[in-house]
């Protein structure tokens, strides 16, 4: 590669998309991943780093202008770390999303599928969340353009969502377009409750500080509202009177919604904490295929209601359940599979490593009339879940839902000698679905995967692969 500064300029055209939605264009054949740049478009651009196999730039003009690129509606997007292709018109994402799927099967996995389908859009391409974790900050992110007016700005404290790539760096906002109307005003309460009370933020550097994060989950199907404030231990007048105000949130929001404060004094950065005030029941409920959930605050459940019954459908269609099946859901959360599965098999049975998702998946059952269902606490990563999964009886099909880093090789490893006629892996992360079909596929054929569109406005791509076994 030829020499190339930190702050050198430069003109070239972007040829793709790649993985995590980063542009990519290439001069004389060396490859240059471009922050805020579109494919098909001509762009000068200045170099910010340099890696082994490639040069990171961020776009400063666009000279010749994509037919894909549309104008972001937020005013945060490209400092936010919550959407990252709203320049990208919707038409478009969805294509893109099929491309990185069909991407990591012949660049990653380099094993053949019969079909991979396209992507299923979401009906709501905004306004589609239904749970928000936002982060305070002691130190708020300003843009060059911000510092470079020599305006004022609070720069000590910050209520928003990341920068990409910062840890210990927030965008401080208002207003979030992929959350429902219900979210917004508890964040607006939010910044006025810390206007009112200046009480600090939580330094995730130096471990000190009080206000933690905000957690929003609101209920498509019932309107309810679950919120929770996570501090650390109340010290002073402030920071009780801080907490004392935000839950009066409570009288604003609809009938049987939620407002929890919690505390976590540890220096874990996740969004958890020991429940000290609850005021309502305690969770909210959603409705997605005819049945009924129940969500408790630290349960996992898919952010996209209304393109849930979507994802469903697909994984049961690629199941083939008939009333004489066993079905195991491993990763099942709060059954949002299994429940569905139930319906049609003769016994499921789900594992989960979360407690409080399989409280609530038994819940889940309980209230829908589902008997032919058991649930087990088990961590699928730790060697000790082997002896458990063998006491399941043998499934006719399996069912994986794992978290973004993919299945455990242990559990990959299980699921061969299990030998299921078949397997369906919905997957949230392309490249580890890949890889673990390349390992399935020692005795699975790969028969169809669909993309589903779950996180409109981001490069993040569902999908649901169907895998039979070979005979």
């Amino acid at each position: 590669m030829r020499k190339t500064l930190v702050g050198q300029e430069m003109e070239l055209t972007i040829d793709a998309l790649g993985f995590e939605g980063i542009a990519v264009g290439r001069i004389d054949s060396h490859v240059h991943f471009v922050k805020g740049a579109l494919p098909g478009e001509r762009v000068r651009a200045r170099i910010v780093g340099k890696k082994k196999k490639h040069v990171i730039a961020e776009t400063i003009e666009v000279l010749e202008v994509s037919p894909q690129r549309s104008v972001p509606p937020c005013e945060h997007f490209g400092v936010c770390g919550g959407c990252s292709w709203q320049h990208l018109a919707y038409e478009h994402q969805v294509q893109w999303k099929r491309q990185h799927v069909v991407d990591s099967f012949e660049r990653l996995a380099r094993i053949p599928v019969d079909t991979i389908d396209q992507t299923l859009a979401s009906p709501t391409p905004l306004g589609y969340r239904n749970k928000m974790e936002f982060s305070f900050a002691g130190s708020a992110w300003l843009t060059r353009q911000e510092i470079d007016t020599g305006n004022e700005y609070i720069r000590d404290f910050a209520l928003g969502l990341h920068v990409p790539g910062r840890f210990d760096k927030v965008r401080n906002i208002e207003r979030c377009l992929l959350q429902s109307d219900m979210a917004g005003v508890v964040l607006a309460h939010t910044h006025a409750c810390r206007r009112a009370n200046l009480v600090p933020a939580y330094h995730q550097r130096a471990h000190e500080g009080f206000l933690r994060h905000l957690v929003i989950r609101t209920s498509a199907a019932t309107g309810q509202v679950m919120t929770m404030l996570i501090t650390t231990t109340p010290n002073t007048d402030a920071e009780l009177k801080f907490v004392e105000q935000w839950l009066e949130v409570f009288n604003s929001l609809p009938a049987e919604s939620t407002c929890i404060h919690a505390i976590n004094d540890t220096w874990s950065p996740v969004a958890i904490g020991e429940i000290h005030t609850c005021m309502g029941p305690g969770h909210i409920e959603e409705v997605s295929d005819g049945i009924r959930y129940r969500i408790s605050p630290f349960s996992f459940f898919q952010t996209n209601t209304v393109q849930l019954p979507n994802l469903v459908d697909k994984a049961m269609q690629g199941a083939g359940i008939t009333a004489d099946s066993v079905v195991w859901d491993l990763y099942c959360g709060t059954g949002t599979l299994t429940l569905p599965a139930a319906r049609r098999a003769k016994h499921v049975i789900g594992a989960e490593l979360v407690e409080s998702s399989i409280a609530d998946a038994r819940a889940n059952a309980d209230r829908n009339g589902i008997a032919n269902v058991e649930f087990h606490v088990v961590d699928l990563h730790h060697q000790a879940a082997l002896e458990q999964l063998r006491t399941f009886s043998a499934p006719d099909v399996v069912i994986v839902d794992p978290p973004r880093n993919g299945m455990h090789e242990q559990v990959v490893k299980h699921l061969l000698a299990v030998g299921a006629p078949r397997t369906v892996y919905v997957s949230c992360n392309p490249a580890t679905l890949a890889r673990d079909c390349a390992i399935l596929h020692e005795v699975y054929d790969v028969r169809l995967v669909t993309p589903v569109d779950m996180f409109p406005q981001t490069y993040h791509v569902e999908a649901v692969a169907v895998l039979e076994r070979r005979a």
